[in-house]
């Protein structure tokens, strides 16, 4: 399928397609922001060349928050019920060195590069900024389109999305990630959990130092810590319910400091991850209680720490539909495939938790253009023309929940 290989939605005089000319624009800052990543909570440059980007398209002055993240309102002027979609597109780079001789839009900044396709999903918002600059006399209602900054590294900037208001008065939200388990030219809409939660904790567990030809004579925060690490995978197999998917790790165990010495401080470092709200906040308190309980039994202390992280994206089923309507009109009803929810996060959740939303998956599996591995990787790409078919889906699914609000 290339750039023109669709099919328009037209309700009257008004093409849901891109506006004639924009695909230039759009591949202009997706190139921009490719070669030049900036990692979370540094997006400066990044800022500044959206704000560039909206400026010639005719936009009002956007609005600055999480200090490198922007957004943009365009307000409706038609006729009918007002409906408010947020659209949101990350921003934010990885700390990986690209590996990707063969594009010349490649990153120029050493151990930096877009290896989760966020210049893909700011570049595909920014087309619904010039779809709906374009359209707004077919729209009664609010398109904010948000270009945040900080998904992959705390401080998040999805939470600062929430936490400042910026999603009070929408009915619903879009959201996008490119995948490379699909082919490029398809698109998934799931409903249901798509992501994951993810928070993490630390655990200090304390001991009593002593010689190690005299363990009796201490308390040994290595054994406390090793039966943690054991009997938390319990937690999972014997206390959670298979739909929920919780996963449980521990990354970081240090403590120790000679052969000869009973340890007296062990500290753990995890994440826990699940689909469901209700088991997030279970797994949070048995996690607490299982630390504590272990270190008791062995006359040692615990000391746990919780870092909350984002909530699992959560799709509405009616705002789902409308996206694979909006999809199958604009690409045809073979261009909707199956795929699974993934184990990973996304700061989209906290969108999700406050609003009906959807987050849709853009395929960008293509052997023969080299993107063929999964995101995070110095091999990962994205063609252009996969960041063309997300503007257009994106602008196609926020029409058609704007056309639906006015036939209700």
């Amino acid at each position: 399928m290339n750039t023109t290989d669709h099919t328009r939605l037209d309700i009257g005089s008004e093409s849901f397609d891109l506006p004639a000319g924009s695909e230039e624009n759009i591949l202009a800052l997706r190139h921009y922001m490719h070669a030049n990543p900036e990692l979370s909570n540094e997006e400066h440059e990044t800022q500044a060349k959206i704000a560039e980007f909206l400026a010639k398209a005719g936009s009002r002055r956007p609005t600055v928050f999480h200090n490198t993240g922007l957004f943009v309102d365009i307000v409706g002027e038609g006729n009918g019920r007002p409906v408010n979609v947020v659209v949101r597109g990350d921003i934010d780079a990885l700390p990986i060195e690209e590996a990707r001789p063969d594009l010349p839009y490649r990153s120029r900044i050493p151990g930096k590069m877009h290896a989760c396709g966020h210049d893909a999903h700011a570049s595909a918002a920014f087309g619904v900024v010039l779809a709906a600059l374009a359209q707004r006399q077919h729209f009664a209602g609010k398109v904010r389109v948000v270009f945040q900054p900080a998904e992959e590294a705390e401080p998040l900037g999805g939470r600062s999305v929430a936490d400042q208001g910026l999603l009070d008065g929408f009915d619903c939200a879009v959201g996008m990630h490119v995948n490379p388990e699909i082919a490029s030219g398809t698109f998934s809409v799931l409903t249901g959990p798509v992501t994951k939660s993810s928070d993490e904790f630390k655990i200090i567990f304390t001991g009593k130092k002593c010689h190690a030809a005299w363990p009796e004579l201490g308390v040994d925060a290595i054994a406390i810590a090793s039966t943690f690490v054991t009997e938390v995978q319990k937690l999972v197999s014997r206390e959670s319910h298979a739909d929920e998917a919780p996963v449980i790790s521990i990354g970081r165990f240090h403590g120790g400091e000679a052969t000869n010495i009973v340890c007296d401080r062990v500290v753990l470092d995890g994440t826990f991850r699940t689909r469901s709200p209700e088991a997030r906040q279970r797994l949070r308190a048995r996690l607490e209680e299982l630390s504590r309980q272990i270190a008791a039994m062995h006359r040692g202390e615990a000391e746990f720490k919780l870092v909350p992280g984002e909530p699992a994206v959560v799709n509405d089923s009616a705002i789902s539909q409308m996206a694979r309507e909006a999809i199958a009109q604009s690409y045809g009803i073979n261009s909707l495939v199956p795929t699974r929810p993934l184990a990973g996060a996304d700061d989209f959740g906290f969108y999700a938790e406050k609003l009906p939303s959807v987050y849709f998956w853009v395929g960008c599996r293509d052997d023969a253009l080299g993107n063929r591995t999964h995101v995070h990787t110095a091999e990962f790409g994205v063609s252009d023309d996969d960041v063309l078919r997300a503007a257009r889906a994106a602008w196609a699914i926020v029409r058609t929940i704007q056309q639906s609000a006015k036939r209700g």
